[in-house]
C-alpha cells in the first residue's frame, strides 16, 4: 500500500497566519501540521509516502521532509496547481499509484486513539473495495456525513446536510483499492469545479463495496481550520505529552517502533535536535 497526503490549499480560513506559508507547514504544539498524518501513514506500515502541495510551497516541503529515508521510508512530491477536489490527488499521483492500493489523507489531519491505531491495522489490509474513517460528531450539518441502514450497514453519503439523518462524519482518511484512480478519472466535477471525493466515496458505496470504520470514544478528530480550532488541537497535543509523557506525531518515534530505522539511527537524529525538548525525547526512547 501507498499513502497521499494531500496539502494543497491556501488555508484561507487561517489568515493572514497561512498567508506566507502553506497551512499544513504552521506548527501544531511542537511540530509541523502535516507531521501528524504522516505519521498515521507510517503507523499502517506505508513507506512510500507522496505530498501533493501547491507549486510555491513545493520547495518548502522538501526542505522540510528531505527525502524521507531519515526516517526509513520514501517521500515524493507532486504540485496541484488548482485545488480542484480531494479526488484530484488520485489523478495527479496516478503514475506514483501504479495498480497498488492507496491511502489518502489530508495534511492538516489530526486524529489520535488507540482504537485509531487498531483501525489503521486493518486498513491497512485492504485489497478490494474502499475503507472510509468516521466519527460520532455533535454538529453533523458542517460535514460530509455517512447515514446507516438498521443493521448498520453504510446506506448514503450526504455532504453538509441540513436534517442530518447521522452523527458520522467522514474525516479526510480514504483507503482504497487500486481501481480509485481510474474510477476518479471518470467523475465530472461538480457544481464548484471539484472532482468530490464523496462522490467517488458514492460509487464504492453503490457497488457495495464500500467499508466504513467507526472511531468512537477514546479516540480524538481535531478539526484545525479556524484560528480557535487550531489552538485547541495545540493544547490538547501538549495536554497529553505533559500528563502522559506520549508525544503524538513523533515521526521518528514511529519509524523506530516500527522497525524503519535502527537505535543507532534514531540516536543521530535525536542529535540534531539535542537543544529542543523534542530532541530529549528521542534520547529518552533509548534510555
Amino acid at each position: 500500500m501507498k499513502g497521499i497526503v494531500l496539502s494543497g490549499g491556501r488555508g484561507t480560513r487561517l489568515y493572514p497566519a497561512t498567508k506566507a506559508v502553506s497551512k499544513q507547514l504552521i506548527p501544531l504544539y511542537d511540530k509541523p501540521m502535516v507531521y501528524y498524518p504522516i505519521a498515521s501513514l507510517m503507523q499502517m506500515g506505508i513507506r512510500d509516502i507522496l505530498i501533493v502541495t501547491t507549486p510555491e510551497d513545493e520547495e518548502r516541503y522538501r526542505h522540510l521532509l528531505r527525502d524521507g529515508a531519515q526516517w526509513g521510508i520514501h517521500i515524493s512530491y507532486c504540485r496541484q496547481p488548482k485545488p480542484e477536489g480531494i479526488a484530484q490527488a488520485l489523478l495527479l499521483g496516478r503514475d506514483f499509484i501504479n495498480g497498488a492500493p492507496i491511502a489518502l489523507i489530508l495534511g492538516d489531519n489530526f486524529i489520535y486513539g488507540e482504537g485509531f491505531n487498531q483501525s489503521l491495522t486493518r486498513a491497512s489490509t485492504l485489497t478490494s473495495g474502499a475503507i472510509n474513517f468516521a466519527y460520532r460528531v455533535s454538529d453533523p450539518e458542517r460535514y460530509g456525513i455517512i447515514e446507516f441502514d438498521p443493521n448498520g450497514r453504510p446506506l448514503r453519503l450526504v455532504e453538509k446536510p441540513k436534517k442530518p439523518k447521522s452523527n458520522w462524519a467522514l474525516i479526510g482518511l480514504y483507503v482504497y483499492d487500486k481501481r480509485a484512480p481510474d474510477l476518479a478519472a471518470e467523475q465530472k466535477p461538480s457544481a464548484r469545479g471539484e472532482l468530490e471525493i464523496t462522490d467517488l466515496n458514492q460509487r464504492y458505496l453503490d457497488m457495495g463495496q464500500l467499508q466504513v470504520e467507526k472511531l468512537g470514544a477514546g479516540n480524538a478528530w481535531l478539526d484545525t481550520g479556524t484560528h480557535d480550532s487550531w489552538l485547541e488541537a495545540c493544547h490538547y497535543v501538549q495536554t497529553i505529552f505533559h500528563r502522559q509523557g506520549q508525544m503524538i506525531g513523533c515521526l521518528e518515534e514511529v519509524a523506530y517502533r516500527n522497525n524503519f530505522i535502527t537505535a543507532e539511527q534514531l540516536d543521530r537524529l535525536a542529535d540534531e535536535m539535542k537543544a529542543s525538548t523534542y530532541g530529549q525525547y528521542l534520547k529518552a526512547l533509548l534510555a
